[in-house]
């Protein structure tokens, strides 16, 4: 039978001998409940230890959740997973797609799959009427993901949903990316990890719609919800009159900011947060002022298939290392006197897509392309790497300190975890600048943020230490819960006041399923699947205790301005106003808080290992033995 919710099964495929298996989705639901908790299971399951992320055992593990299917609850997001190596060292690592991809693997009849091997030939996998098809795929290899997806669509219909990779993954540049239907695009080197199977594509197409343990409650709160959240948009950037149009993805029911536009052959396109600002200052500065040339790099970072958190930082360095005559012309072979210019980014692009020339350094990632150039190279990425995912660098923990473990902990920029205590930052400062509207944050409303969702009143004191291991551990298990049922960041946390948060959540998972959950039951949920995350990295190389480590500028150099406010203004205690303008992140505190992190997580100080006690407690005792064995368990 299948369980309220869910599909039902998860497809195991191989793609060096074309071996498919059907695993039950029950296996792995009641404990992790979807998304990103699956997927560290399965990868728990079926990847040697050690394995590097481009040997054909490592898995490529795509996962729904149990809200997927259902309207009205931004919930058509999917998590793609494996180890990748856009880390240094190589970690697992995850991306976070929107779009319909993940609805529709959903009504092919699977919540997930697990990719393992490597094709002898470029190949796609067709999943339709319950049937798993290896098709040929040489006449698409070499395409962009653009013209894949595409020709795709053309061949199987407009009911099939897409999920693809460009050059850049192809050619495993470290950071490249997957595309699906919609512009969702799917980051932390995952591409690469697809392109390494020779698997082009992945085409799926269903009808088997999802039940409901309780459908009139969900309907209520689906109802619930849109009256909560009706008002009007922000004023976003990624907002441009006149050429971009609000959409949002399949099956979503509540809506966001995204937008979307058409160039000139009528293909449509996103535009949104992040990916707008790939290239925007750098155009402003060369045109001064707004030129279509900053939607062109969002269109060609996604027709190569190249993280845009990644190109965005190392864009910024070459201008530095120009300022300071560190790279030319005839070093890069790029026209970096033309930096804005739609010459320059289409010659940077398609360069490193090829890893042709520099290209094949600045593949690696702008750490290791610097250390190529020089230390003063080297130097100069600390004013816009954010971590060792080469990821660019904003929501700065030295001063939201809330983010200092939740970046030290995980494989990439986790960026649904550090939008709480920015996002309350940003309310904030709007709140002190006088501003009005459903965005902004009294100080009284975020001291009651603070002791119901971080922990303490101690975490709205930004200017303080106090209170942060305990708000980043709160935060990391809430969003884990969130990421594995699965729902979108756009709309959860960040509105959680308004549509309820993790208790709204947890009555979304209770109507779907069936299960009697409550708010602190999804939340030790959301522990488990990290602790099973952690599981997985350390058998994978992680490092405990020397792994959870920030880059070293952070404990060095000053922080001068952020973005949104170069005077770094932060609430203080009871309501006062303070500044993390010129600070570092102490030492001697951040290893303070490390011990207290690890202590709230049941974890060795010394070491970082978890252990027996805590593994038991939440039921993992099976992972705890297999740590053991490898000396990983304390």
């Amino acid at each position: 039978m299948t369980p309220n919710g869910y599909a039902g099964e998860v497809l195991k495929i191989n793609v060096t001998n074309g071996k498919v298996y059907k695993l039950p989705t029950e296996d792995y639901t009641e404990k992790f409940l979807g998304g990103k908790g699956l997927a560290a299971r399965l990868y728990w399951e079926f990847v040697p230890v050690l394995t590097s992320a481009f040997e054909p055992d490592n898995c490529l593990v795509c996962a729904s959740g149990p809200a997927a299917g259902f309207t009205g609850f931004a919930s058509s997001r999917w998590l793609v997973c494996g180890k990748t190596a856009a880390n240094d060292p190589e970690s697992f690592s995850y991306g976070n797609l929107g779009g319909s991809w993940g609805n529709r693997l959903k009504f092919a009849g699977y919540d997930g799959i697990v990719i393992q091997g490597k094709a002898d030939r470029p190949v796609y996998l067709w999943i339709h009427d319950n049937k798993v098809e290896f098709k040929d795929a040489a006449h698409l290899w070499g395409k962009t993901s653009f013209a894949a997806l595409d020709a795709l669509k053309a061949e199987h219909g407009a009911g099939a949903s897409v999920l693809t990779i460009g050059q850049a993954a192809e050619n495993q540049v470290v950071f490249a990316t997957l595309l699906a239907d919609e512009g969702a695009s799917g980051s932390g080197g995952t591409g690469a990890v697809m392109g390494s199977k020779n698997l082009k594509a992945v085409v799926v197409a269903g009808d088997k719609k999802p039940v409901a343990a309780q459908s009139d409650k969900l309907r209520d709160i689906a109802d619930h919800l849109r009256q909560m959240l009706k008002g009007p948009d922000p004023n976003m950037w990624w907002v441009i009159p006149g050429i971009t149009r609000k959409v949002a993805c399949h099956g979503c029911g509540l809506g966001c900011t995204r937008q979307t536009y058409t160039d000139r052959t009528g293909r449509h396109f996103k535009s949104y947060c992040q990916p707008i600002d790939i290239y925007r200052r750098p155009v402003y500065r060369y045109f001064d002022r707004w030129d279509e040339t900053i939607l062109l790099a969002m269109r060609l970072c996604d027709q190569y298939g190249l993280d845009s958190c990644v190109i965005q930082a190392m864009i910024e360095w070459l201008v530095d290392c120009r300022k300071e005559n560190l790279l030319n012309e005839s070093d890069t072979g790029l026209p970096l006197d033309k930096i804005g210019s739609p010459e320059f980014i289409e010659a940077l692009t398609e360069m490193i897509a090829y890893r042709r020339g520099f290209g094949a350094e600045l593949a690696k990632g702008t750490i290791k392309a610097a250390e190529s150039v020089g230390k003063r190279a080297a130097q100069l990425t600390s004013r816009w790497v954010m971590n060792r995912s080469n990821e660019v660098k904003d929501y700065d923990p030295r001063v939201t300190l809330h983010n200092a473990m939740c970046i030290a902990t995980e494989p990439r920029r986790p960026v649904q975890q550090i939008h709480e205590g920015s996002g309350a930052l940003m309310g904030w400062l709007a709140w002190e600048a006088g501003e009005k509207g459903p965005m902004t944050v009294t100080p009284e409303a975020l001291r009651e943020n603070a002791v119901r969702y971080w922990g303490s009143a101690d975490a709205a004191d930004y200017t303080s230490y106090e209170g942060k291991a305990l708000a980043a551990k709160r935060i990391q298990d809430r969003t884990y819960a969130l990421e594995s049922i699965v729902l979108c960041n756009a709309r959860w946390p960040m509105t959680c006041n308004k549509a309820g948060g993790p208790g709204m959540a947890a009555k979304i998972v209770s109507a779907i399923t069936g299960r009697d959950i409550d708010e602190t039951e999804l939340e030790k949920t959301g522990e488990r699947i990290f602790n099973m995350q952690r599981a997985v990295s350390l058998v994978q190389g992680w490092g405990g205790r020397v792994g959870d480590a920030l880059l070293d500028f952070y404990h060095r150099e000053p922080v001068q301005y952020l973005r949104y406010d170069r005077e770094c203004q932060v609430p203080g205690r009871d309501g006062s106003t303070g500044s993390r303008k010129n600070t570092v992140i102490e030492r001697s505190e951040f290893d303070r808080m490390k011990d207290e992190y690890y202590r709230l997580r049941g974890w060795d100080e010394a070491t970082g290992l978890q252990t027996a006690a805590g593994m038991d407690a939440l039921g993992l005792e099976d992972v705890a033995k297999v740590l053991r064995g490898k000396g990983l368990l304390v």
